[in-house]
């Protein structure tokens, strides 16, 4: 996997600038992030200077987990002035099957087919293809490993996009292939705003590589941090510190030796 560790290079040689369109509880949250992995982060709702910021990002990351009417329309917005300026986006459609506003909005963003990557868990993808169940609240609706790859494959080729399904193990597909990502700890689950991280990590690597290499490369990045993060800190408030110190201090040669990547379906 040294590509990943190359990506990653080039990542915080170019420090790129990522628009966010988040959810109020994890904006500080992804904001570190992206300051401890190299990008540069703005939190830019305002309708108004949404055309001047897109312009100036490197990649846009839209969140839906705390939508109201304005905030939506920012998002459309954004996502139409993206496509027009070919900008790649990511999206995180928390909570969709849970509520009709969620589907709706994550739908919606998606019919205007300029999304590049779609990260969520097993229940938001599953909702969004229209099959399965509902997810609880925001959390993960009960994973089901034989399903799963599939659903990440169709979905991707339903919404012409790189699908990341994520959960105990992560399948990346862009509709013709699927790549399985076995990395990562359960105490990811045990912090707020995890997921929502690992989405603004994979914006920051769509700033310098195409969707499904930004992806694996983002997944594999985060969840081997949060693996190194867990053997220093194994309790959730000393781990949420230490992921950051390790989004800021891994490298390729940590990233060689412990990426848990592979080929499941082509």
């Amino acid at each position: 996997m040294e590509w990943i560790g190359e990506a990653l290079e080039k990542l915080r040689k170019k420090r790129p600038l990522i628009h966010n369109i988040t959810n109020y509880v994890v904006m500080n949250t992804t904001a570190n992030a992206f300051l401890a992995i190299g990008a540069s982060p703005v939190m830019a709702h305002a309708i108004e200077e949404l055309e001047e910021m897109v312009g100036l990002a490197d990649a846009l990351v839209i969140n839906i987990g705390t939508l109201d009417e304005h905030k939506i329309y920012s998002m459309l917005k954004a996502v139409e002035v993206a496509k027009e300026l070919r900008k790649p986006v990511i999206l995180d459609p928390v909570g969709a099957g849970a509520t009709k506003l969620r589907t709706k909005t994550s739908l919606k963003l998606l019919e205007l087919g300029s999304i590049s990557v779609v990260r969520g868990n097993f229940g938001e993808i599953a909702a969004l293809l229209g099959e399965h169940g509902k997810t609880r609240g925001v959390d993960s609706a009960a994973y089901d490993e034989n399903t799963a790859k599939t659903i990440a494959k169709e979905a991707a080729r339903e919404f012409n996009t790189v699908v990341a399904l994520t959960g105990p193990v992560d399948y990346v597909g862009d509709g013709k292939r699927v790549y399985g990502v076995a990395n990562g700890t359960p105490m990811l689950g045990r912090v707020t705003g995890t997921g929502c991280m690992a989405t603004s990590i994979i914006g920051a690597f769509l700033a310098v590589e195409e969707p499904l290499r930004a992806t694996i490369a983002g997944l594999v990045t985060f969840e081997i941090a949060a693996e190194k993060a867990v053997e220093e800190a194994p309790y959730p408030g000393s781990f949420h510190v230490k992921l950051y110190d390790w989004l800021y201090r891994i490298d390729g040669e940590i990233i060689k030796e412990r990426a848990k990547v592979r080929e499941v379906e082509s």
